[in-house]
């Protein structure tokens, strides 16, 4: 396969809501390009993207799907991504790679939840913006219904290059506003015939012409000149003013397509080919010392790994994009994040599982190796000369957990080996072994995504898994002060244990004075601090220890046991077993022996001190609590509003963010473990959220006494 250069190569994220038809498209692509001699179907299993057999077995995609054409001497690649918003990772790492997104709308739908969730991500990165409207030929399709929709939302920028003369069982026709010609097609699709725009749809296609002219020239001083003087550009010249305002987001193209029938496909590829920026026309990346790297191919070579895939008999294949120099078959680089030695035995390009073996690869271009010893998706590769690092993928929170176990508990290990494979190939599953709460926890995006996993343990590696809910990491803290003592004294023979313990407990929040005097009932206590450690909890809080013990009643030595023994009991709280933050203790008496006297006895008499103490506090049940926002259409408000307000939640405020509606909330840990079923359901799949921890707050009393009865059953049992 011919070389090209950074000049030649043009980088295309593929993206839409299901349904929105881009694994067709990706055939009709190919097809059209002569990669393929026969395009696949999705019902018959045998389409470029897709093939994996969980993807076949399911009917959507899972992966995303690199694939390649060559079209008059320019190389597009182009990746093919999930369109379910549970397979967000695969979007997020194609669009950190890629240079302009191409959002398929199906002409039926109009924008979905994905097209706003998929513009958002674009917005983010600062990647230009093509509109595609599929599905034309449905009986359903309203194209300017969905032109309208567009526009509502994304504003003017969204400027039509085409609309077609009918949607429906009749699609057959394009008025084509950049050429100012009507494009024909034949029943069976193919390349279109350009005829002269017909009287009746004359003034439609001007008026039409005028504004993408105008969209075009306000790109560039000196087009928008001649704007002025002529009100009038050429073809070449509304090609570049389109391709520099594409470049700074300044205009959405919109494109039609029937991509089932090949209708439209050839006129998209002309445009890809001819106006979409090339990698060398984008702003460079910078490596994490915010240094630009230039896509140089003479310098220093530098590969960031943005995939991995695992494949039967091949085992793991790794996707690359070459950010610096030309990378060779066999040339012997440095893993800049791990710094082990690598050697690329072999380099391809690929379309799906389809892979052509090539030399070399230049800056700018995208390709994929296999059998690396070492290499993780997001490392990067570097010859010698060279120390780049990139960390330009920026993966979403997880809003789906739950506890995995295998049925057979002796395939546990094997398990956890796939699950740490698994992890590879999709990043944003989360893999988590909770000393806390004794649960493997797998964090994902939604339910059919902790259902892909499942499928694929069971049919791919034969093991039988199970889900279970996560069970929540409560928090236990006291409310007020409470003060306790306990002896321990044993005796067997010989050395004895003895240890006497008086500790005061009380809840503490930062930045609290140090103690002087504790009234508890007609009893004063005076503190005479004579040391004092703060100890921040790794599961949040703070423990403040306090030693006021006066006239040598327990020696300093023992000090250290006790504060082991307040530990210990820290990390399975008196009431529900959980972590226990935010206190005080105060040891201010006691009693040694001079012979009996251990550190286990003082370990043991602290332990039990601070347990008695802590139950006379005023103890409270903590629960998580995180912040939710969900993007919904307006129509849906009112039902996932009160859904909310069932979770115990607390509304926080309401806004509208590009046509839909942005509702903001606090809600228990507890009440999202089935959200994202629900919210699917109740919003037909037309609404998405996010979510990420604030803080703990206090449970209410009803709930904490469930939690504590449920604790005492469990001990008894």
């Amino acid at each position: 396969m011919k070389v090209y250069s950074s000049k030649d190569i043009k980088n295309i994220a593929l993206l839409g809501s299901d349904g929105s038809g881009k694994t067709t498209l990706t055939e009709t692509l190919l097809f059209h390009a002569g990669q393929i001699q026969r395009r696949g179907s999705i019902t018959q299993k045998n389409t470029v993207s897709d093939y994996y057999p969980v993807e076949q077995d399911y009917g959507y995609s899972v992966f995303s799907t690199p694939f390649h054409v060559e079209w008059k001497g320019k190389k597009l690649n182009i990746i093919d991504c999930p369109g379910s918003d549970d397979f967000v990772g695969a979007a997020v790492s194609a669009m950190a790679v890629t240079d302009t997104t191409v959002l398929l709308i199906n002409g039926t739908a109009g924008p979905e939840v994905a097209t706003q969730n998929h513009f958002r991500l674009a917005e983010k990165m600062k990647k230009p913006v093509i509109f595609l409207v599929n599905h034309l030929d449905a009986e359903q399709c309203d194209f300017e219904q969905t032109l309208e929709k567009i526009q509502a939302i994304y504003g003017p920028k969204a400027v039509p290059v085409q609309y077609p003369v009918a949607c429906g069982p009749n699609f057959h026709e394009i008025i084509d506003v950049l050429l100012m010609k009507k494009l024909v097609w034949n029943p069976e699709g193919g390349d279109y015939k350009a005829e002269d725009i017909p009287a009746d749809q004359m003034d439609k296609a001007t008026e039409w012409n005028k504004t993408l002219i105008e969209a075009a020239a306000e790109n560039d001083e000196a087009l928008m000149e001649k704007f002025f003087e002529t009100e009038n550009l050429t073809e070449d010249e509304m090609r570049e003013g389109l391709r520099k305002g594409l470049a700074t987001r300044s205009v959405f193209p919109v494109f039609c397509v029937c991509a089932g029938k090949n209708m439209g496909v050839g006129r998209l590829m002309e445009f890809l080919g001819n106006v979409v920026p090339f990698v060398e026309d984008m702003p460079a990346e910078k490596n994490t010392n915010g240094e630009e790297v230039t896509l140089n191919p003479a310098g220093p070579t530098s590969l960031y790994f943005y995939k991995t895939g695992i494949e039967p008999h091949i085992g793991e294949v790794q996707y690359f994009k070459v950010m610096s120099g030309t990378v060779h078959e066999g040339d012997d680089l440095t893993n800049a994040d791990r710094g082990s030695k690598e050697r690329l035995g072999q380099i391809f390009v690929c379309s799906g599982s389809m892979r052509d073996k090539v030399d070399q690869l230049e800056a700018g271009d995208l390709g994929c190796t296999v059998k690396l010893k070492d290499v993780r998706t997001g490392n990067t590769l570097n010859s010698k000369e060279c120390d780049h690092k990139f960390d330009f993928i920026q993966y979403p929170n997880s809003k789906y957990i739950r506890a995995i176990k295998a049925v057979n508990e002796a395939e546990t290990e094997k398990m956890m080996a796939a699950l740490n494979r698994m992890r590879q190939e999709d990043p944003t599953w989360v893999v988590e072994q909770s000393r806390e709460l004794r649960q493997i926890l797998v964090h994902g995006q939604g339910e059919f995504h902790l259902r892909t996993l499942k499928w694929r343990l069971e049919n791919i590696d034969k093991i039988q898994i199970s889900f279970e809910e996560q069970r929540i990491p409560y928090r236990e803290t006291i409310t007020k002060s409470a003060r306790a003592d306990y002896r321990h004294k044993k005796q067997s023979g010989g050395s004895g244990q003895f240890g006497e313990v008086h500790l005061i407990v009380e809840p503490y929040t930062e930045g609290m004075e140090d103690p002087v005097v504790y009234n508890f009932g007609s009893q004063e206590i005076r503190i005479n601090m004579k040391g004092k450690e703060e100890i921040p909890l790794e599961w949040g809080g703070k423990l403040v220890f306090i030693n006021s013990v006066v006239g040598g009643a327990i020696d300093a030595r023992f000090m250290p046991a006790i504060l082991k023994g307040v530990m210990s009991r820290l990390e399975q709280g008196p009431l529900t077993g959980s972590y226990a933050r935010d206190v005080r203790v105060v040891v201010y008496d006691g009693k040694m022996h001079p012979v009996d006297s251990n550190e286990l006895s003082f370990m043991l008499a602290g332990r039990n001190a601070f347990s008695q103490a802590f139950r006379e506090a005023g103890p409270k049940v903590l629960e998580p609590i995180y912040d939710v926002e969900v993007f919904v259409p307006s129509d849906k408000m009112g039902d996932v509003m009160s859904d909310i307000q069932g979770r115990r939640g607390m509304v926080l405020g309401m806004s509208s963010e590009n046509g839909y509606e942005k509702l903001q909330a606090k809600v228990p840990l507890k009440e999202m473990a089935s959200y994202s079923t629900t919210l699917s359901s109740l919003t037909g799949g037309r609404a998405s959220f996010v979510m990420q921890f604030s803080s703990y707050e206090l449970v209410p009393a009803d709930i904490q006494q469930k939690l504590i009865a449920e604790n005492q059953q469990k001990d008894d049992e």
